[in-house]
């Protein structure tokens, strides 16, 4: 017979030997009254330890297995040491619950089974067997189970008196869906949870079957009413889950259960921000036939905005505000929870960043904490040591909160005053001391404190009050003469201050000023006084005032947009530089405000990825969106080359990005796009009429090319550049596709062509991804969109005209397949390295040039041959001679000409790597070389300059003498005209 004597309680503190001896003296006085003594002295030496453990750390489980220890016997056979299945906790309700006959019955076997599973649960965590995620999973599963099979049974019993719900359309029955909120819908239960619930149904009707027909509502509320009074009510057998549903639209004073319409039009209507920070967890419980899913389907966009939005922000520094006076109102600074740097900080944390970027960053509309940081630490909106930080913190506070509720199954956060409780805490957490332990949580809630303050703290204020009351005066002082403005304008550093008054008197006198709401305005009224300062403070400032003034009249309807640059002060700094530096910029982010997320963080913005990077990047995004949404996947590609664009352009004005490499990341770009574009394309063609064949009857995989000509080609795209494209493939001529819809190749390679097209040209409200240009394909606009390699290789080789091969040296392979690849790259190199009669070639390429002049250059035929460059003409620095045509003219002449002997020359589609290889052939001196070089470089960086100011590509007659008459010089010795 095993006796109290038996357990060991030597190593407890003394303050808690007592109290545990009395325990186990019950407990073992109620296994003798059962005779299970000797059944209990059977299980091992570790169970009885693990009692031990338990009953220190639990009066709960030491309560109910002095009511019922049998219980221990069962536990210990099997359960202890085991993690449940996912579908065990319901499977076993299932079969309790079977001969249940009325609610008395079915209330008294939920309320048993939730106290079994509850002394398994916590016997498990206190004595390590479960891990936290373990723990709060199970918990959560036990209250699925309660939920959704309570609801089932309720449809059984009450049928008869009230029928049961159908949908209209057809004989289905109609469930009640309940949705799980807070720790429930995220699967996180603590020890003691409340569970807070809602309930909708699809629409209205009424019930069928019963003595009594009833309409939805009326039937809905009152299976609501049951479903919670079963689960909530406090009986001789205790109680399953306290309920709270005063989440539910219009809390306490709304319907019990409301149709999904209603729903939906009070979210649309009246829902509030701290209800969005609500539903992020909202999980649909039971079998609801995917009712409760199309729900929170429909109600995802109040959830998640499509824009970043940071004016939640806002609302959960509000929120936040309103917990710590109520804390510190009750004296609950100890309350783990609720209290600076407990577990309700790191849990806003997690979900400001899943309310400002869940609409754009799809994986992070996930309910479960941890879930969440591991996306926000992949995206890298945190540094991931902070992340890493947060999260075992948070599991420790967690674990904390367990232990203070397992005490005796009460919802409490808050850390125990008395010296017993604080020892048994010690005691189950492996601390040494109680001082040990509270400074190991004060440590803890410390480090989530300050994260949460460089978070959701408010930006600091300005410390020149005197300037900043100037500022402030100039928006919101209605009285101040045009003069004082001025005159304060011209202070702060604004040139033209008269202009940049009436700019801001404008905006203020707006019609969609005055009619802001209050929040809103609120928001504007203090970021304008921001813009002035951050604006005053560029050269020019008058151009960054006026152009970011135009920015924030686009996004007046848009408040969240300027929440952010109030929440984010160094972005509205870089915002006004980049606006001040230039007006392409500032149209591209005034145009596509969603752009301004780019500027929040400085190391991307002037550090734009590489190739690699760019790849991954766009994999990434495309792989979260389903692969039968073209519009989304449409919309992704232009923002992410939209905000790829800006990333370059902000290097190159920041000056961390050379000429060179600007070209070079955003031909990348459009390689990379390209490439994506292509894949997208051929996934939805195949998918519909299956992949084409080729002559050998295999398939093609998928041996089809992008060919990039001019600067696509040549690696020298800017930053409105057209591509000019041609697309070739290697199927069979006489072949089709092996589908269910087949078609010929020829079809669906044009198909293929023209949804490329489509994919890249197509406006949406983010403009289009790139223009393309179609002409040099062989035949021009009257060819086929997509070609053969074996056609275009004959065409090239018996019909193109010099000029086509011209255009060839810069063709190069952006996107599809490499072994293709392979061949077009030998068929170039063929074609550009065969010998030409030099007179005719010059002949054929001055002809070009002339046409070209006549054409686009400011130049008459009359001066072409004049040694003297006239003064009284604006610059065409690409057309014009002696300009950048001359020079990438020449570079294709001596390919054609002189490849044939010098193979290398046909290699690179570049114009600097052509030079070096006519430098290296010794066709031209090193200094010609070097000049021409040199006036290529300075004739692109200037071109780069003004695209960036939206200006055409043109400049006053007295730029670049030298470097045009050098260019001329050579061209005359080298064409000989």
């Amino acid at each position: 017979m095993f006796k109290v004597e038996q357990f060991k309680i030597e190593h407890l503190p003394e303050l808690l030997k007592p109290s545990v001896f009395s325990q186990l003296q019950r407990f073992s006085e109620r296994l003798r009254e059962q005779n299970l003594s000797e059944s209990f002295g059977g299980l091992t030496p570790e169970v009885h330890r693990q009692t031990v453990t338990t009953f220190v750390a639990s009066d709960y489980v030491a309560d109910q297995l002095e009511r019922n220890p049998a219980l221990i016997m069962e536990l210990a056979a099997e359960d202890l040491g085991r993690e449940y299945p996912a579908d065990y906790m319901a499977q076993r309700l299932t079969d309790l619950v079977l001969d249940c006959d009325n609610e008395a019955e079915l209330a008294m076997v939920l309320r048993r089974f939730r106290s079994r599973e509850m002394v398994r649960i916590i016997w498990r965590d206190v004595n390590g067997l479960a891990s936290y995620q373990q723990t709060v999973a199970e918990l959560s599963a036990m209250a699925d189970a309660c939920i959704g099979i309570t609801l089932t049974k309720l449809y059984q019993l009450l049928e008869p008196r009230w029928g049961v719900p159908y949908y209209p359309e057809t004989n289905e029955i109609m469930p009640l869906v309940v949705l799980g909120m807070g720790k429930l819908g995220a699967q996180e239960l603590n020890l003691s949870s409340d569970v807070d619930l809602m309930f909708a149904y699809q629409s209205a009707g009424e019930t069928r079957g019963g003595s009594k027909a009833m309409d939805h509502s009326a039937y809905f509320t009152r299976l609501g009413q049951k479903l919670i009074k079963l689960l909530d009510e406090n009986t001789k057998d205790g109680f399953v889950f306290r309920v709270d549903m005063r989440l539910r639209p219009h809390g306490n004073s709304g319907a019990l259960a409301l149709s999904f319409q209603a729903m939906e039009r009070y979210y649309e209507e009246h829902g509030r921000e701290w209800e969005r920070y609500a539903m992020i967890k909202a999980r649909a419980i039971g079998a609801d036939k995917g009712d409760g899913d199309r729900l929170l389907t429909a109600l995802r966009p109040f959830v998640f905005r499509r824009y970043i939005d940071f004016g939640v922000v806002e609302a959960l520094r509000g929120l936040k505000k309103l917990i710590n006076q109520e804390v510190l109102r009750r004296g609950n600074e100890d309350n783990i929870k609720i209290g600076a740097g407990g577990i309700r900080d790191i849990e806003f944390i997690a979900q400001v960043f899943q309310l400002i970027r869940g609409g754009q960053d799809h994986e992070l509309q996930v309910r479960n904490l941890l879930q969440a940081m591991e996306v926000i630490k992949n995206l890298q909106l945190l540094p991931a040591n902070i992340v890493d930080e947060l999260c075992a913190n948070y599991i420790f506070l967690r674990n904390l909160e367990h232990r203070l509720q397992a005490l005796q199954d009460r919802q409490t956060q808050t850390l125990p005053g008395d010296e017993i409780s604080r020892w048994r805490l010690v005691n189950g957490l492996g601390f040494a001391d109680w001082k040990t332990l509270y400074e190991t949580i004060a440590n803890c809630r410390n480090q989530v404190r300050v994260h949460f303050d460089n978070l959701i703290a408010p930006p600091e204020a300005d410390n020149d009050e005197s300037e900043q009351d100037l500022i402030v005066g100039l928006w919101l002082e209605a009285e101040t003469t045009d003069e004082e403005a001025r005159q304060e304008l011209i202070k702060l550093g604004f040139a033209d201050a008269g202009n940049c008054w009436q700019h801001l008197q404008a905006l203020r006198a707006s019609r969609a000023v005055e009619v802001m709401q209050a929040v809103p305005r609120e928001r504007l009224d203090r970021l304008m006084p921001m813009i002035i300062r951050a604006c005053s403070q560029q050269k020019p400032a008058d151009e960054s005032l006026i152009r970011v003034l135009d920015l924030v009249d686009s996004v007046l309807r848009r408040s969240a947009y300027i929440a952010l640059l109030n929440e984010n002060p160094k972005a509205l700094e870089r915002l006004a530089m980049l606006f001040a530096a230039s007006s392409w910029v500032a149209e591209s982010i005034t145009r596509h405000p969603i752009l301004l997320d780019e500027l929040l963080n400085e190391a991307t913005l002037f550090s734009p990825p590489d190739l690699a990077t760019l790849k991954s990047e766009l994999q990434q995004l495309i792989l979260r969106i389903p692969e039968d949404d073209l519009e989304q996947q449409m919309e992704a590609l232009r923002h992410f080359q939209n905000s790829h664009v800006l990333r370059v352009a902000a290097s190159e004005l920041a000056g961390t990005l050379p000429l060179m490499r600007v070209s070079d990341y955003l031909t990348w770009l459009a390689e990379t796009v390209l490439q994506a574009v292509f894949d997208i394309a051929w996934r939805q063609l195949t998918s519909k009429y299956g992949v084409p064949s080729k002559e050998d009857g295999s398939l093609c995989n998928p041996d089809f090319l992008i060919v990039g000509y001019g600067k696509l080609g040549g690696i020298e795209l800017s930053y409105s550049s057209d591509l000019d494209l041609v697309f070739i493939h290697d199927g069979a001529a006489n072949g089709s596709t092996k589908g269910q819809a087949s078609i010929e190749n020829g079809v669906f390679f044009a198909r293929l062509g023209q949804r490329i097209i489509h994919i890249l040209t197509s406006k949406m409200a983010s403009g289009s991804l790139y223009e393309t240009d179609m002409r040099l394909r062989p035949s021009g606009n009257s060819g086929l969109l997509v070609s053969s390699l074996k056609s275009f290789a004959e065409y090239q080789q018996e019909k193109a005209w010099n000029w086509e091969h011209q255009a060839l040296i810069r063709a190069r392979v952006v996107a599809g397949d490499a072994d293709l690849k392979q061949r077009f790259e030998a068929v170039r190199a063929a074609i550009l390295s065969r010998s030409r009669d030099q007179a005719q070639l010059q002949q054929d390429v001055i002809e070009m040039r002339t046409k070209m002049l006549g054409y686009l250059s400011t130049y008459k035929e009359s001066q072409l041959n004049e040694e003297r460059l006239t003064e009284d003409h604006e610059f065409d620095i690409k057309h014009d001679p002696g300009g950048l045509v001359d020079i990438e003219f020449l570079a294709q002449y001596w390919v054609l000409n002189f490849s044939h002997d010098y193979p290398r020359l046909a290699k690179w589609t570049d114009n600097m790597r052509v030079l070096d290889e006519v430098s290296a052939a010794k066709l031209l001196p090193e200094d010609a070389v070097l000049i021409l070089q040199q006036a290529y470089l300075s004739y692109r960086s200037e071109l780069h300059t003004l695209a960036l100011q939206n200006k055409k590509g043109k400049v006053s007659a007295d730029r670049f003498v030298t470097e045009r008459r050098n260019v001329r010089k050579v061209w005359h010795e080298s064409m000989g005209d």
